[in-house]
């Protein structure tokens, strides 16, 4: 067969070429039906998901912390670090589908048998030659059923898997940073509202001790007012305990030691609070922003591609290889008079293996159906977890507007019961249950104030970050890729 004819054999097998296995489809899967809570609401407000979402908490040192947890959290750069790899198995995968081109060079000093086959030198093996070579070799396998364009088609839904990973981990990582940072404030306005009570027992423990010493007090409203200090006073170390323990959590996060927050936040503040209406539904298309469900498809979609890999390798391998080269004993002769060339197809087909493409088949179908499942389970979970965190966030909120008019007139109340002490006309158990009533109410609303902030995150990241009508939604893929920025 002529060059001329092979190149023409192969351009047509080439045009013809198919791919085996089947066509990866997107799955009609639950998100494509759910609305959590009926259907969605035009009217609601709505936020923005180029808006970064903490920034609505109007806290510049959450803020500030969350832009140092994206700069060094360890987790996120070795999330970044499997997108790198994820890239460069992909660049494999694409470098299969071009010719292979490899250029080699060499002198040997070189002595034949005497008793062997012929002496290229012509000295019966009698003497030493020099041998000089040098040349190229080209092979191209021809992608006749598509088994080389499956396993790219696998590894950039491998690489996507990565990509969604790392969205992920940005976005769980945003959410523990701020939860984290929310329960430590959380702790310090109990150890506040501790720190008051205490204040107040101990003035109250002081006028029973004058109110005895006047003969109007009993030894027991002293010891009542004494045990009470002393309760206040057994509460701080506790709460000190779980403010420095959720500073070191925070410490972890930004990968700095233990302790190297403690002066920035070791000032008491305010728990972040937001008081925002959440849509009363949601589209099941932001399903399509959470990356747990972009990986799971991504997942299903490399899963798909390989079957069309093991169907291929049921078929026959051809592969065009050709060298071009000079050969010479002397190196002024080495020119083109001393060339070699050599170009011809290769056929390989499996004949038997023992049922090893059978049984590669039939796992690789296997984990395809796995993946398919693992999808609408994610799917599944996704809309338990948002329409738990809408309910979540709605019962907070309303419990804290509950118990702040309890702590108010809890306070009104130890006000009166405080006079009216002063005054005789109760005892001092009177003051007692006034006064943990009052701490009871106050510790239940910084509670209910973290609950309330901490569902919201919870919901911001169960929906992947925000939520927005059709026309406020950018792509995913621009969503996810900015998502990567180190840069907030």
């Amino acid at each position: 067969m002529s060059v001329r004819m092979t190149f023409a054999v192969v351009a047509s097998l080439t045009l013809s070429a198919c791919s085996l296995g089947p066509d990866y489809a997107h799955p009609q899967g639950l998100e494509d039906t759910y609305s959590v809570h009926g259907s969605p609401d035009a009217s609601a407000p709505l936020i923005e998901p180029d808006t970064p979402w903490w920034s609505r908490f109007s806290d510049p040192v959450l803020t500030s912390l969350i832009h140092r947890a994206l700069h060094s959290n360890l987790d996120l750069e070795a999330s970044r670090l499997r997108i790198e790899q994820s890239r460069s198995a992909l660049q494999i995968a694409d470098a299969e589908r071009l010719p292979q081109l490899d250029a080699s060079a060499g002198y040997q000093r070189r002595r034949s048998s005497e008793n062997g086959l012929s002496d290229p030198s012509e000295q019966d093996g009698k003497s030493a030659f020099g041998f000089w070579e040098g040349g190229v070799k080209m092979s191209w396998e021809l992608d006749l059923w598509g088994r080389v364009r499956r396993q790219r088609e696998a590894a950039r839904a491998d690489a996507d898997q990565a990509l969604f990973d790392a969205s992920g981990v940005r976005l769980a990582l945003l959410a523990e940073t701020a939860q984290t940072y929310i329960r430590l404030r959380g702790a310090q306005t109990m150890l506040l509202i501790t720190q008051d009570n205490l204040s107040l027992a101990r003035r109250g423990l002081a006028l029973s001790r004058i109110r005895e010493s006047d003969g109007v007090s009993t030894r027991l409203d002293v010891a009542e007012a004494a045990a009470q200090v002393a309760s206040f006073e057994a509460r701080l170390p506790l709460l000190e305990q779980r403010g420095e323990r959720l500073t070191n959590a925070l410490a972890y996060l930004l990968a700095e030691a233990p302790g190297a927050l403690r002066d920035e936040l070791g000032e008491p503040s305010a728990t972040p609070h937001l008081e925002t209406d959440v849509p009363p539904s949601l589209p099941s298309q932001l399903a399509q922003r959470r990356p747990d469900i972009l990986r799971a498809e991504a997942a299903l979609h490399a899963a798909t591609a390989r079957i069309g890999v093991a169907r291929a390798d049921f078929y026959p391998r051809i592969a065009l290889s050709g060298d071009l080269g000079l050969q010479s004993m002397q190196l002024d002769e080495f020119n083109w008079n001393a060339r070699t060339f050599g170009i011809g197809p290769q056929v390989s087909l499996p004949l038997f293996d023992g049922g090893r493409l059978r049984g590669q088949l039939q796992l690789t179908e296997a984990r395809q159906q796995e993946a398919a499942l693992d999808y609408r389970r994610i799917v599944l979970r996704a809309w338990h977890e948002v329409d738990n965190a809408l309910a979540g966030y709605r019962h907070a909120q309303r419990r804290r507007d509950s118990l702040e008019e309890a702590v108010e007139q809890n306070r009104i109340a130890a006000r009166i019961a405080q006079q009216q002490y002063a005054e005789g006309a109760v005892d001092y158990l009177n003051v007692l249950s006034v006064q943990n009533a009052l701490l009871a109410s106050q510790e239940a609303l910084a509670e209910s104030t973290s609950e309330a902030s901490l569902a919201l995150v919870d919901l911001y990241k169960a929906v992947g970050g925000g939520w927005a009508n059709e026309a406020g939604t950018r792509p995913i893929h621009s969503f996810l890729l900015g998502s990567l920025e180190k840069q907030p």
